[in-house]
């Protein structure tokens, strides 16, 4: 043991003198066999191999010392993490090589207690197969990690825990006696001096507080400009419906001849003496802008839509101008555009036929896709399961020769456990030594430290008695200042306090005053503005009124050609992609019929079937709804129709 021991302790020292930021392995490697020429050839050759070993899987050693002094090793010195660096590099690596016997001396040539916690933290299998094959993993492949480190690791497990228990009980048997020689250190209490008493302050007047006046009555209920809003609100939209009737009524009038003009006149009257009632009772346009919801618009609001208001306004004066000037009017451009619009809405639903009948003719492409599929996978689990009866009669035979070996390596180690025996007696006396000469050299270190700590409480005392005597010398608290005194430092405007004051008041004063003439000038704009934007409102809510009631028309409308019904698509594209969807479903039906006469099992009907039965009909749902909302949106007014509407 005493050789291992050695070996251990050289292998140490080097790992030692080894610094990574410095230090070249390679160089430090040929340094270190010059240095250990002395030794015989076999020390020198165990040696270099575990330092160079160390040196090249220092990252994986050093995840496992540093993990064990965080959790089991708080206690362990930091001197010995190159010791736990070379029993972890010699259980991971050369534990087949050395074998169990040889690695039990090693470890028994070094000090049991840390020994002990490291083993058991490090051969721990919730360690093993968790943290330390991860933290491995991120350095090296993780097949290789798990091949040939921690098997095997896994593997000396039930061994290495025998050692650790035999060297639980040493460690025990070692400790017993030692217990009783030890001193118990009593206790002694301070020499302080007593704190003088603290005065008790005088208690802090309670603050009076003010009673609050209570909350408004007024806050609780609605205000009575909403009402007057709401009031003024209806009454200027009724008067800008009959604005609005009558503008209709006589548009374009001076561009008719007189004729034509007094036919109007009496149309006019007729309409007037026909539908008085039906007019003014005209329903609340509630469907675009409900009068129930308050809308809040901010100043920027106002003033755009004021301006868009504004400007179609003067672009319809410019209209009526040229009008009268005897410009011609856009009738047939509307006509020829509704009738390209029509044109065009029936090519986007042709297009989007032919869309929804290419995923149709996909989806039964996909169904015979997935039918050829399932007997290609029956063919392969066939014959997966010839090649897994094969695997399972190949792991069967290599179990029994594994069964084999492991019973030769039990008889193995209970030969090596019967020798040693007589090595665990030889290195108990050594241990007993060892002990005593550890104990002796602490109480030396214990009365060194006791006069060192005399020595400075005496010099504490000293500087204590020294403060208390300048704390005893009388000192001048307080200074008499005159305010009306200039210091007479000899700057240029030096006054006193009490001018600097005065001249402050002053300057307060003149700038209170610029503030309250600049908040007026403030009120002033604010409230011109505000009258102007009052303005404005007024005249953006006659437009709305107007707009809402040629959308209501236009609505109308929409309503009466979505109600007519559409006509089939005559598109040859469609009817080709029709045919071929009848010729991949009747495709479908036999390779079906096929797959349910080869297995039975699968005769009854699956829901899935039924979920894409219930997917394409939704499909046809939301066509017809998209071929509705085409010809809604296609049958509105122009742009200029809806000008001149306004």
């Amino acid at each position: 043991m005493a050789y291992y021991g050695k070996c251990i302790e050289t292998v140490i020292e080097q790992l030692d003198k080894f610094t990574p930021k410095r230090d070249n392995p390679e160089q430090f490697l040929e340094a270190a066999a010059t240095s250990l020429q002395a030794l015989s050839p076999q020390k020198q050759s165990f040696v270099l191999e575990v330092l160079s070993g160390c040196l090249e899987y220092r990252k994986l050693l050093t995840v496992v010392v540093d993990a064990f002094y965080v959790e089991d090793g708080r206690l362990c010195l930091r001197v010995d993490h190159s010791r736990f660096e070379v029993i972890c590099y010699l259980a991971t690596f050369l534990l087949e090589e050395l074998g169990f016997q040889l690695f039990c001396n090693i470890i028994k040539s070094q000090p049991v207690d840390k020994m002990c916690k490291f083993l058991r933290f490090f051969f721990n299998p919730l360690h093993l197969c968790s943290w330390i094959k991860d933290e491995w993993s991120l350095i090296y492949e993780p097949a290789h990690v798990k091949e040939n480190w921690i098997d095997p690791l896994m593997r000396w497990q039930p061994e290495v825990q025998e050692l650790i228990n035999h060297l639980e009980g040493v460690s025990t048997s070692q400790s017993s006696p030692l217990k009783t020689k030890a001193k118990v250190t009593e206790p002694k209490e301070f020499n302080l001096t007593a704190p003088r008493p603290r005065t008790i302050p005088a208690p802090e007047p309670v603050p009076v507080v003010a009673k609050p006046r209570p909350v408004p009555q007024s806050t609780y209920q609605p205000p009575k400009e909403q009402q007057q809003l709401e009031t003024v609100k209806r009454y200027n939209r009724r008067k800008a419906e009959e604005l609005l009737l009558r503008a209709n009524i006589e548009e374009l009038r001076c561009a008719m001849p007189r004729s034509c003009r007094e036919s109007a006149q009496g149309s006019k009257q007729q309409l007037r003496l026909q539908f008085p009632p039906r007019i003014r009772k005209t329903p609340k346009l509630t469907f675009y802008r409900p009068d129930n919801i308050l809308v809040k618009l901010n100043t920027t609001a106002i003033l755009r839509e004021g301006a868009l208001y504004q400007r179609q306004v003067e672009q319809e004066l410019q209209r009526v101008d040229k009008l009268v000037d005897g410009a011609g009017d856009f009738s047939e451009f509307f006509e020829w555009q509704k009738k390209m619009q029509a044109k065009d809405r029936e090519e986007q639903l042709a297009a989007s036929e032919c869309r929804r009948l290419q995923g149709k003719l996909s989806h039964e492409e996909a169904v015979l896709a997935r039918q050829s599929l399932m007997q290609e996978n029956k063919q392969r689990v066939e014959q997966q399961k010839e090649q897994m009866a094969k695997l399972m009669l190949q792991r069967a035979e290599r179990r029994l020769r594994e069964d084999r070996s492991r019973k030769e390596l039990v008889e193995q180690v209970i030969e090596g456990q019967k020798n040693a025996k007589a090595a665990q007696t030889k290195l108990a006396k050594g241990r007993q030594q060892t002990v005593q000469e550890a104990i002796e050299e602490s109480r030396g270190l214990l009365q060194r430290r006791a006069q060192a700590a005399q020595e400075e409480q005496r010099r504490r005392c000293e500087l204590i008695s020294q403060l208390r005597a300048l704390e005893t010398q009388p000192t001048r608290k307080g200074k008499l200042v005159d305010l009306t005194q200039i210091p007479g430092y000899g700057l240029e405007g030096e006054m006193s306090i009490v001018e600097l004051r005065e001249r402050l008041a002053l300057l307060k004063e003149n700038q209170r005053r610029k503030e309250e003439e600049k908040r007026d000038q403030i009120i002033q704009g604010k409230r011109a503005k505000s009258q102007e934007l009052q303005n404005t409102v007024e005249q953006i809510s006659l437009c709305r009124a107007a707009m809402g009631r040629s959308a209501a028309l236009r609505w109308e409308e929409k309503k009466a050609l979505a109600a007519a019904p559409a006509a089939p698509s005559q598109d040859e594209r469609v009817q080709q992609l029709r045919r071929r969807i009848s010729e991949r479903a009747a495709e479908r039906s036999r390779q079906a019929a096929l797959l349910h006469v080869s297995a039975p099992r699968t005769a009854r009907p699956k829901p899935r079937a039924q979920l894409e039965a219930q997917h394409w009909l939704e499909l046809e749902r939301s066509r017809e709804r998209r071929l509705q909302a085409l010809q809604q949106g296609g049958s509105g007014p122009g742009p200029a129709r809806r000008l001149e509407a306004a």
